[in-house]
């Protein structure tokens, strides 16, 4: 069955019809979408195919150019009089049944005056419309195609082009999710636990950590040198390199006994 009907009249815009017909079974299947030269198949009966297919639809779109009702029939007059004008035909159809009908103008083509219309559709003028132009026609589809997903649950449900959307918005999820699991980075405030004793070093903002030393102690890339003073005979003096690659060092001497100060 049908979701959408794309009615259109003969002499007047038939490439736009046909543009629209495609893009949409494109997108919602071709199933979904009712086209005559398309839907119809060898053999069977038009007349009894066209009025099923208006019945059974869910909105109808009318095409609508700007020879649209200047278009003549057989025997030279506007064929819109024509009772049996199957442009006017299905548009009633639709209208008598409250099925949702949008006039898709197409180029520069202006809102229907109801004057030019058979009284018996002159409702078509009230219905709000949807702009189609060949030089936009990828955004006048667009469009179109969001408006029924949006008013139609059953299409929306199909919609091609919303998958491939929520597809493509997960997968820049999952990226940036892996990206940055393996660029996690250490900050002050989320270290909580305290570390006792060594000297350690974290990537990222911490850099080189010592905790509780016990004397003095240089992270830098010099050397250190202490000097501490010991009671008895020898006396230390230990330098360190800075970035803990280089080997300590101590140098011992004899203190001077204050005695020998005097020889």
């Amino acid at each position: 069955m049908p979701d959408v009907f794309v009615n259109y009249r003969t002499g007047d815009e038939e490439s736009a019809a046909t543009m629209i017909a495609r893009e949409l079974a494109r997108r919602f299947g071709r199933e979904r979408i009712f086209f005559a030269s398309n839907s119809i198949e060898p053999g069977h009966r038009f007349p009894a195919e066209l009025v099923r297919a208006v019945e059974e639809c869910e909105a109808l779109l009318a095409v609508i150019g700007p020879r649209w009702t200047g278009v003549q029939g057989a025997d030279g007059r506007p064929a819109l009089d024509a009772e049996q004008d199957w442009t006017r035909r299905e548009i009633q159809a639709a209208l008598d049944r409250g099925i949702l009908v949008i006039p898709v103008l197409v180029g520069k083509t202006t809102r229907i005056d109801r004057t030019v219309l058979p009284e018996d559709m002159q409702e078509l003028a009230d219905c709000q419309y949807k702009r189609f132009d060949h030089r936009n026609s990828e955004s006048d589809l667009a469009a179109l195609g969001d408006a029924l997903a949006r008013l139609l649950p059953d299409l929306g449900a199909v919609d091609q082009d919303a998958r491939a959307a929520r597809e493509r918005t997960e997968e820049k999820s999952c990226k940036k999710s892996a990206k940055g699991a393996g660029h996690t980075r250490m900050r002050t405030r989320d270290i909580e636990q305290r570390v006792r004793g060594g000297i350690g070093n974290l990537n990222g903002d911490l850099g080189t950590f010592v905790n509780e030393p016990q004397g003095p102690v240089n992270t830098g890339r010099g050397s250190q040198y202490n000097a501490p003073h010991f009671q008895g005979d020898n006396t230390g003096v230990q330098f360190t390199a800075g970035d803990n690659s280089a080997t300590t060092h101590q140098r011992f001497e004899r203190e001077r006994r204050s005695s020998d100060n005097g020889r």
